[in-house]
């Protein structure tokens, strides 16, 4: 997978943009955007909140806060499975108080029985959620293509990279579920995509009308033990990604998920943030 040498380290650290974003400033002003144009290219740029996944809740949404986001993918340690219906809205509403909108929740586990799938899909819609990014067995699809007429909810399925099995790439995702209710679809990670040796940018474009939420990061190689990294310093071809993102007038969460640095992730997500911002801000 090529490197992005179209855009130099140099010239996004000097970016307006990368500035306002890392620690300080929650985004461009109205005199660094171009005219009457979003900056980000009306993408949803987020944080999945497993990059966050050392922090409470409140930490947490002051961490999204501080990086200048208004989107979250929640994972379960920031809203409990196991919660009630009441529990779920008022940790729902934490975040949406705060500016911040829950679009969508997981990696959710779908493994188990229809008792245990049903569950799962009561916990996103009593959340009010609209997209569960989800690990199902292939041998739940069936029973997945049922249940999901009676629920207004998008299933995202997460490819985990070439030591997962059933789903190491979204070509296999794809393959089983093409055919199958139109609500049931991709969260392309583009790390493990690439180490499971598939052009994240060119999936992303192939994949477009089953991409219902983006892991967006960066590793150090895509060799299968690729470890991530801070987004610009790694082996992806990052631009490439985010312009075919934009290419698509993708609709859904483009969640940042920085799993490097769990103690401290702050600094890590600012820079990766920044980096999004000034890549950007360089695609017409």
């Amino acid at each position: 997978m090529p490197t992005d040498n179209s855009l130099s380290r140099r010239r996004l650290l000097q970016s307006a943009a990368f500035t306002a974003a890392a620690l300080s400033l929650p985004a461009l002003s109205s005199a660094q955007a171009k005219p009457d144009t979003d900056p980000l290219h009306n993408l949803k740029i987020g944080v999945a909140s497993y990059s966050l996944r050392k922090m409470n809740v409140d930490t947490a949404i002051k961490t999204i806060q501080r990086v200048g986001l208004k989107y979250v993918s929640l994972k379960d340690m920031h809203l409990p499975l196991k919660g009630s219906p009441e529990q779920l809205k008022a940790g729902v509403k934490k975040f949406t108080d705060a500016g911040i909108i829950p679009i969508s929740c997981g990696v959710v586990t779908l493994r188990g029985n229809e008792g245990q799938i049903r569950s799962a899909f009561e916990y996103a819609k009593n959340a009010g959620i609209p997209t569960m990014v989800c690990d199902p067995a292939p041998t739940s699809l069936e029973l997945l293509d049922k249940v999901i007429k009676e629920y207004d909810i998008r299933l995202a399925i997460h490819n985990h990279g070439p030591e997962q099995k059933d789903w190491p790439s979204p070509n296999e995702p794809y393959n089983a579920i093409k055919d199958l209710d139109p609500k049931i679809g991709l969260c392309i990670d583009v790390g493990h995509t690439a180490r499971a040796k598939v052009d994240p940018a060119e999936a992303i474009v192939k994949y477009k009308d089953r991409l219902f939420d983006i892991h967006f990061k960066d590793i150090d190689s895509t060799a299968p033990n690729g470890k991530p990294i801070e987004a610009g310093r790694g082996a992806l071809n990052l631009h490439a990604i985010l312009a075919a993102l934009v290419k698509i007038n993708y609709a859904y969460h483009v969640g940042i998920e920085y799993e490097k640095d769990a103690d401290d992730p702050l600094p890590g997500l600012a820079e990766t943030v920044g980096y999004i911002r000034g890549a950007l801000a360089s695609i017409e």
